[in-house]
Parts: structure tokens; sequence; C-alpha cells
């Protein structure tokens, strides 16, 4: 009978190299799931030693300490203690600490320690380490705290030999931490300096690299104004990069779309293969590469630890509109998807400023609404370059963006405003040292999200592809029918009933009903735009879609719809993780109801305005 795989998790501080130690033990054999009945991430991997045994790796949520009562400590907390129903309590506890800031992680350990289940204290980061001229005296530290203790360098190859060696060598004989240690360890603080005192020399507090680039980076002047460069190139490089590639792939369904036309008879089948999958699926994986360059650049910045000194610039700024620089780095998970987002506001300890960050959070232009920016700036927006440098299109990508973040800090005013409790809360947050991106993290993490957005593709797009397919087809035209096809269909009549509170934005009854698809998932809005102009024109080259949207909108129009995606209430998903967090459906109602007015009131402007000037 084959052996049991041992169980082991990865706890730590945030920012201790916990996830690419996951990452380099168990490359691409991971999965992600969440936890029963909560929305705190769970990731899986699976390894095997060089002495044939099986591991199955839990990577826990960060945690400073389990006496926080946020969702993320909490989890972490029950999962090792074995609280969770049908989830048992992990053979081994490895605990990851920063070598380089041992004052820090060693509270943490300590911890860990007194659960009193079995422990590895793995010391990660040990090159910085020693760069730094810390000299950490292992064994010392072992008697100290009572646990084997090993070596880790998360970013080499083989920087974690020595921890699968202790872990085959280990394996379920492993005791508990002891705890003749800890008799004294009441006051952690008091033990954490007399460990420190016996087993680490630091020639200084803090790595003078760090200080020489914070000087800049968090400078009251410079430091914004790098933050505002930072994000301004990164919005750039997202159509400037992406724009090429995602044309291509236009091009090359184009090309597969007439290919299969041709090759299939005429009828329903030929139309669904043109029409639905490649005009509008393939529409929407067209712009791919366009969100998985907006993913890079984040992952970098969260890689590189230059997020939570965005963070700290902009706490001050923050706190003035009602929110914590503790919100920064939740909202600028939300440009990615608004869901991670909120799920991070987990991070934030206070319940008003968690609930401010929750219902702002949506306002953050996420990567879904991508495909909508590109496909209406690409057939409307000239190519333009200003001042000889900058992309025209990529200025107007900024400025949705950018409209995203003003509407956020103007309700996060006004939520202070209307919100009794008018104190300044103190932002207490570490700063990890700056260090290279690794490679291989970067690309776990686009291809985790690539496959996210592929699944969606494949999921949820798909079917509601299809089904926009169904009712911009049948029924078929009565006879002696004067009008387009399609406007006989259960899509037309949908779409002329739902036209009327939408024509004072500038909105035809395609526009309107390429909503209802968007509520379920953004991206749908272009594969329901695509199919449905596919099927009244009969041609299913994608590649002219821009085309036929220019001759059927006008620039007034397209802005409106624009602006109304950059404020319009957010998908489903979002607002089920909102239910799921604040555990209020006045929440969920509060949030779509100010995010649909907002929206409106925006988008009426912005037609009314444009249609004369235009």
């Amino acid at each position: 009978m084959s052996q049991a795989p041992l169980r082991i998790a990865l706890v730590g501080n945030p920012n201790c190299g916990k996830t690419a130690l996951f990452n380099l033990l168990t490359g691409a054999r991971q999965k992600v799931a969440n936890y029963a009945g909560v929305t705190v991430e769970r990731k899986e991997g699976r390894f095997a030693t060089p002495g044939g045994r099986h591991i199955q790796v839990l990577d826990l949520p960060g945690a400073y300490s389990f006496e926080s009562t946020s969702p993320d400590e909490c989890v972490t907390r029950d999962v090792l203690l074995g609280r969770y129903a049908g989830e048992a309590a992990p053979d081994l506890i490895v605990c990851v600490a920063d070598a380089t800031n041992l004052r820090l992680h060693l509270r943490f350990v300590l911890e860990v320690k007194r659960m009193g289940r079995p422990v590895v204290l793995a010391l990660n980061m040990m090159d910085a380490a020693r760069r730094r001229g810390v000299v950490v005296d292992v064994a010392a530290l072992s008697r100290e705290l009572g646990m084997p203790v090993v070596e880790t360098v998360a970013v080499r190859r083989d920087g974690a030999h020595g921890l699968i060696e202790l872990i085959d060598r280990v394996g379920n004989d492993a005791a508990p931490a002891s705890h003749e240690a800890s008799a004294n360890d009441t006051d952690a603080h008091a033990t954490v300096r007399r460990i420190l005192a016996a087993t680490v020399t630091m020639p200084r507090a803090t790595d003078a690299r760090d200080d020489a680039i914070d000087r800049f980076a968090l400078h009251p002047v410079l430091g914004p104004l790098i933050l505002a460069a930072v994000m301004f190139l990164v919005f750039q490089a997202v159509y400037s990069l992406g724009k090429p590639l995602t044309d291509a792939i236009g091009d090359g369904f184009g090309w597969l779309g007439g290919v299969a036309g041709a090759a299939l008879p005429d009828g329903p089948l030929r139309s669904l293969v043109t029409d639905a999958l490649f005009g509008g699926v393939g529409t929407v994986l067209g712009f791919l590469p366009e969100i998985l360059v907006l993913f890079f650049f984040i992952l970098v910045l969260e890689e590189s630890g230059y997020l939570p000194r965005a963070a700290f610039l902009l706490d001050r700024m923050m706190v003035s509109v009602g929110l914590t620089g503790r919100s920064f780095i939740p909202l600028l998970s939300s440009f990615a998807c608004a869901i991670p987002g909120v799920m991070g506001t987990r991070s934030i300890s206070d319940p008003r400023d968690r609930l401010a960050t929750i219902l702002v959070a949506p306002l953050m232009t996420c990567s879904a609404r991508l495909p909508v920016y590109a496909l209406l700036i690409g057939a409307f927006i000239p190519h333009r370059l200003i001042l000889g440098v900058f992309n025209l299109q990529g200025l107007v990508l900024f400025a949705l963006y950018a409209a995203g973040i003003a509407g956020a800090m103007a309700v996060g005013w006004v939520m202070k405003q209307l919100r009794r409790d008018h104190g300044e809360h103190a932002l207490l947050m570490e700063l990890p040292s700056y260090r290279l991106p690794r490679a291989r993290d970067v690309a776990i993490g686009l291809w985790e999200r690539g496959s996210i957005f592929l699944k969606r593709l494949t999921g949820i797009i798909l079917a509601l592809t299809v089904l926009m397919w169904f009712i911009s087809t049948f029924p078929s035209p009565p006879e002696g029918a004067t009008l387009p096809a399609i406007d006989y269909t259960i899509a037309g009549y949908l779409g002329h009933a739902l036209q009327w509170p939408f024509a004072p934005l500038g909105f035809n009854w395609q526009m309107s009903l390429a909503l209802i698809p968007a509520f379920a998932a953004r991206e749908t809005a272009v594969a329901a735009l695509a199919t449905v102009y596919s099927v009244a024109s009969g041609d299913g080259d994608i590649a002219a879609l821009g085309h036929t949207l220019a001759q059927n909108f006008s620039v007034a129009s397209a802005l409106s719809l624009m602006v109304w995606f950059a404020f319009a209430p957010q998908c489903m998903s979002t607002l089920a993780v909102i239910r799921r967090e604040t555990r209020s459906w006045r929440a969920v109602a509060i949030s779509f109801g100010y995010m649909f007015a907002v929206a409106y009131a925006a988008s009426f402007i912005t037609y009314q305005i444009a249609s004369r000037l235009l």
C-alpha cells in the first residue's frame, strides 16, 4: 500500500517570501480554490522528495498575529489547529521568516510554536541577509526556539534543498516544538530581544541600498511624482505592447472564421460557428495580451517590494477622502479584478475603513473592462502621437483609469462626511526590502491569471455568447418584412424595449442589449456586440468589427459607453463577494445603487456635452 502524502503548511508574515518558496517547491503542480464558506483563497501543491516521499503543500494566507480578528489570520489559525470540518491539521508546519528582519518575524514564530504542533523554521532570504552582513547562528537559534531551523533562498533553483532534506528526514515522526525555552515567552517582545542577542549579529538595522532608494521613492515631493509616472507608463504599455498582439489574434480568428464559413453549408450551424464562436468568443480572446500586460506590471510591482511604499505615499491623501493607506493594495488589486480587491480588504482592521474600501473597489477599472475600452478606443480614437512620444489611444485609456480612481476618491469623501467616526487611523505596515522580481514567480502568476480568463471564456462567456447568437437569430422575419432580419428576433425586441431608458445616454438598441450579458461578465459586452453585428450584417469577419461600430455609433455615444463602463455596477460575481465579505444585503444594495446612479449621470453628461462639441 502506498504511503499517504505528508501534509505540510507554509505560514509566515506577509512579504517573507512564503509564496515564492511555495512556487519553488511545487512549480506548476498547484491549484487555487477557496475555503468552504469563506472567500479566503487557498493554494495547494505537490512535490516528491529525493527519498520518494510525496508531499502535499498548503500555502496559507500571510498573518502577523493569531490574536487579530481579520478573516485571513483566523483562517490560517483554524487550519493549523485542525478546526476546519473535513480537514485535518497539517502533519508539519513550516514557518517561513525573513532572515533580514527577524526582529519582526520571530514574534509570529513564537505564536506558531505555542500551538504545540510540529514546526520547522525556514530562514528565508539568507542570501540577502549575508549581503547585509547579518550573521545567524542557526544551531543556537534552533536551541533557543526548540525547533529545527533550516536556511532557504526561495529565488534560487536549489534554494530549498536543505528544507526538502529536512522534511524527508523528519516526516510524520516530527515532534511538537519544544516548550522548554518558552516558559517566559508571555512577553514576546522581550523574548525576541533575548533570542536575537544570543543568536544574531547585525551591523545595522536596515539595508543601506534600500535606504538610498527610499530617499527618492519616499520623498514627500519626488515620491508621488515617481508613483504617478510609474502608473502612467503601465497604462501606456498596456495599449502600446498589447495592441499589436491583439490585432494579430483578431486577424487570425477572422481568417479562421472565413475558412470555417467557406467550408460549412449556409444555415444555422455556419452562423453559430462564424458569428458566435469566431466572431464573439474569438473577439474577446484577442484581448488576452493586453490583460496579461497589465497583470505583468502589477506582479512586477508587487514582487519588487514597491507596492507597500506606494501605500505609504498615498496614506495622507487617502485618509483625507475617508480611506486609508492600507486601502491602496486592495484597490490596486481591483485593477486586475474587483473580486480579489474586495477580498484583500481583510487586511484592514478597522470595520468602517474596510467597508468603505469594499464599496469603492469596484470603481477601479478591472481587466474585464479592458476589452470594451480597447475595442471602442481602437474604433473611435485615432492612432496619433502627442508631443511625439505618447500614444493618444494610451492617453485615453489612462484617462478612463483615472476617472475610476477619481470616482473612488469622491465616493470615499462622501462616505467620510456621512460616517460618525471622523478620526484618522494610523498606518502601521512593514516596508519589505527591494528585490528583483523572479521570472519564475511572475510566469506562474501570469499563467494563473491567464488560466482564469480562459476558464471564464470557455465557460460563462461562451455560454452567454451562444445565447446572444440564438436570440439574435431566431425567430426568422415574417413574410414581407421590410426591416433588417435581426429586428424581428428576440434580441431585436429586447433591445428596442431596453433602449428608451438609455436613449438619453446615446445608446442604440444594440448597445443597450449588450449591457445585459455584461452584468454577468464584462468581457461579454464585446462578444455580444460582435455577435449582434455579425448576425445583422451576415459577416463574421471580426477584424471589421471596429469599422462596423464606427459606422453605427457616434463618437459621443462611444465616449458615453466608455464612461458607463467606468462607473457602472460591477458584475454579479463581485456583488456576491461583497455579500459574503460583509454578510449584508444592504451593502450590496448600496454598492449597486450608487454605482448605477453615478454611471447614468456621468454617461448622460458625457453624451450631452460631446454631442454638442464633436
